[in-house]
């Protein structure tokens, strides 16, 4: 806390310009800019967490000005899910993975985009692109948003880790369109809970010296880890607020909740050791669709899993990776969620390996259906370059895999759609779908 008449360190979010403590709030001398950041911990603190503000829906907004005073939703059909939606959407009650049907109930004058997660992808490298030209401390959670971790920076940017990064948010303004919030803090399960706490464009520091007393009266849900069933246990138990945690010894809550135990006692206290780890390795590669009408027959379903497998191919090798397991996800109409996953004897990147290996998976569940999703994915990841390796208990697989790079060179010169095999429609028409 401040005592009174004593005003902390500053910094305006609009120029970066370090302010001196002083009595009294006002303007920014350098820019006039009313929005000062003031915090005792300010300039002591180097653990943050960025997070771009409605990134899809941000993007197609800065693609069309003509969208930036309406309420804009990116999703698919009315089957589909919203995977986001600009903060004017938000004050109707959308909200990120909600159903299509209640979003447009809630905002029927909204914009809706289909996602168009390719140049999502491309804004997103741009992003990460200025975070490590930060700091080399990036740890990504999704496309839009990572841990940055700057301290020892100082030197190099000329200013402490919270003006470089008011200077990063500047930067990712005039550079990309989009705006981020920033939490700052000395760890970093503080800092992605203070990145939550003011959006759009937000700054919030957690200290030290507050973090117990901020902690004391947040829910428990507000830990990262408690689900639904974990946190109606521990209401059962009369524990619902971090402050309970708090007086309970860390041996006690272990024994009781077992290994997420330990979590739950030093979190409620502020007290987390985790580093931030630069380029965590991918564990999967997936894709997957959500139907605007429910599918219950097997040869319906192929053209969509053979075109899922061309995603999954697709990104694989973007990436320059390649997967030894494939997964078969599926939803039922009654949501019930069924996944199938099969060994490949080499690890693959080919999309014809993927859904030779998926299709029996799927045949053998068909009649669980009718489904409402389909999805394939890769794990067991290694690199691209071992792929797909000669096999001599295939030996056509060889001429299909010169086949497929052939393929994907013709795509790469003359678009998508210059060569599109026959078994990704059904009845001469594609299946209509969300991505």
């Amino acid at each position: 806390m401040t005592a009174p008449g004593n005003t902390p360190p500053g910094l305006c979010r609009d120029c970066a310009e370090s302010l001196a403590p002083r009595d009294g709030d006002g303007r920014c001398p350098a820019c006039g800019s009313p929005r000062i950041l003031r915090h005792p911990e300010l300039h002591a603190l180097a653990i943050a967490h960025l997070d771009c503000d409605a990134f899809y829906a941000s993007v197609e907004k800065r693609d069309n000005p003509a969208l930036a005073d309406k309420p804009v939703i990116v999703g698919g059909g009315r089957r589909g899910v919203v995977a986001a939606c600009c903060y004017i959407a938000r004050t109707y009650g959308v909200r990120s993975a909600m159903p299509m049907f209640k979003a447009l109930r809630a905002c029927p004058d909204a914009v809706v985009i289909r996602p168009d997660m390719k140049k999502y992808a491309a804004v997103g490298r741009e992003v990460r692109r200025l975070m490590r030209e930060t700091t080399p401390l990036v740890e990504p959670l999704s496309i839009d948003e990572a841990f940055l971790d700057l301290g020892g920076t100082e030197r190099l940017h000329g200013g402490s880790p919270a003006r470089t990064l008011v200077r990063l948010c500047l930067r990712m303004e005039r550079e990309t369109g989009l705006t981020a919030s920033v939490g700052l803090s000395y760890c970093k399960f503080l800092a992605k809970v203070a990145s939550d706490l003011d959006k759009p464009r937000g700054f919030v520091v957690i200290g030290r010296a507050e973090a117990p007393g901020f902690l004391q009266g947040q829910p428990v849900g507000l830990i990262w880890g408690v689900g639904p069933a974990l946190e109606k246990r521990l209401a059962g138990d009369g524990i619902t607020r971090l402050g309970q945690l708090q007086e309970m010894e860390e041996a006690d809550v272990v024994a009781r909740y077992g290994s997420i135990g330990r979590r739950l006692a030093r979190f409620s206290r502020g007290q987390d050791e985790r580093r931030v780890v630069p380029d965590q390795p991918t564990k999967s590669v997936s894709a997957e669709t959500t139907f605007d009408e429910d599918i219950a027959e097997l040869e319906r379903l192929k053209p969509v899993l053979w075109r899922l497998s061309e995603k999954v191919s697709e990104r694989l090798k973007a990436q320059g990776l390649a997967g030894g397991t494939v997964t078969l996800k599926l939803k039922t109409w009654a949501f019930r969620t069924l996944t199938r996953s099969a060994g490949l004897r080499a690890p693959t990147q080919l999309a014809e390996t993927l859904y030779q290996n998926a299709l029996p998976l799927l045949a053998r569940e068909a009649g669980a259906g009718p489904f409402r999703l389909i999805g394939i994915g890769a794990s067991g990841l290694a690199a691209g370059a071992g792929a797909d390796p000669p096999d001599l208990l295939d030996p056509d697989a060889a001429r299909r895999a010169r086949l497929e790079r052939t393929i994907d060179e013709v795509r790469t010169h003359f678009g998508e759609d210059a060569v599109v095999k026959g078994r990704g429609f059904a009845g001469g028409k594609k299946e209509q779908k969300t991505p």
